[in-house]
């Protein structure tokens, strides 16, 4: 499950986007970045938040954008660095284009080959869960499995898909969904609005 928090978030990180997106290679949108939709993981630890937005720029095609939220720099990931945001309850956050982190990778294969789903997302309001329907469903293709242990995270391809390369596993992340066709193998698929398409997909090493 995943805490949220009635919190202030400067940057917002729409705002984040509208300046990190335009540099981007597989970027085809313009610079007025608007939200979709979204999904969460679990790390399991606790301590990333891993989200994924969906959101259009312009009259742009929807783009996925994975992004994990940290307490505190992820060594050797500058390259992946979207921003830092200041959270007014849990204050500085440094935020990442997730394709780049080892939690993500860990989580997105997890969903992938062992159906694990998207967190559910709540609220605390008096001692209470407050849940918050989600915005879109996502769903895979894999026969329920353990997903293995990703390892490190190797290499690191930014295009459409990105590439996400691990001791164990190769992912790939589709940037425009709807786009692009997911190679044969255990896919992740995600239903927003009227639409149905391939998000991103994984294949054992």
């Amino acid at each position: 499950m995943a805490l949220l928090h009635r919190a202030d978030i400067r940057p917002a990180k729409l705002e984040l986007l509208a300046t990190w997106l335009p540099t981007r290679d597989w970027y085809a949108g313009g610079g007025d970045v608007t939200r979709v939709a979204a999904y969460r993981f679990d790390d399991p630890a606790g301590q990333v938040g891993i989200e994924t937005l969906l959101v259009r720029g312009g009259d742009g095609p929807v783009h996925q954008v994975p992004l994990t939220y940290r307490g505190a720099p992820l060594d050797g990931a500058d390259e992946w660095l979207v921003g830092t945001t200041e959270h007014s309850v849990l204050g500085r956050r440094w935020v990442y284009d997730a394709v780049g982190d080892p939690v993500y990778a860990a989580a997105l294969a997890a969903a992938i080959l062992a159906g694990t789903g998207q967190a559910e997302e709540y609220f605390e309001v008096d001692g209470r869960r407050e849940v918050r329907p989600p915005s879109m469903d996502i769903t895979s293709d894999a026969s329920a499995a353990d997903a293995p242990p990703v390892g490190a995270v190797r290499q690191v391809v930014d295009g459409d898909p990105t590439l996400i390369v691990t001791d164990a596993v190769e992912l790939g992340v589709i940037r425009r969904p709807g786009s692009t066709a997911a190679p044969a193998g255990a896919t992740l698929t995600g239903t927003w609005d009227d639409v149905r398409a391939p998000l991103a997909y994984a294949a054992p090493r």
